[in-house]
């Protein structure tokens, strides 16, 4: 009945699994937006000279 549950090497999460590949994705979109918007910004003089 339960016996191989016992016995499986895997511990169940709680937790949903993550899709790595997605977040790769969504972090390369991210940086990419994030650089346009800061050329952007600092060919209109709108972005202070100081970067944190």
């Amino acid at each position: 009945d339960g016996v191989s549950d016992v016995f499986e090497d895997k511990p169940k999460s709680k937790e949903p699994e993550i899709d790595i590949t997605s977040l790769h994705a969504k972090i390369g979109q991210l940086t990419l937006e994030n650089d346009f918007l800061e050329g952007a910004l600092a060919k209109a003089g709108l972005l202070p000279s100081a970067k944190k």
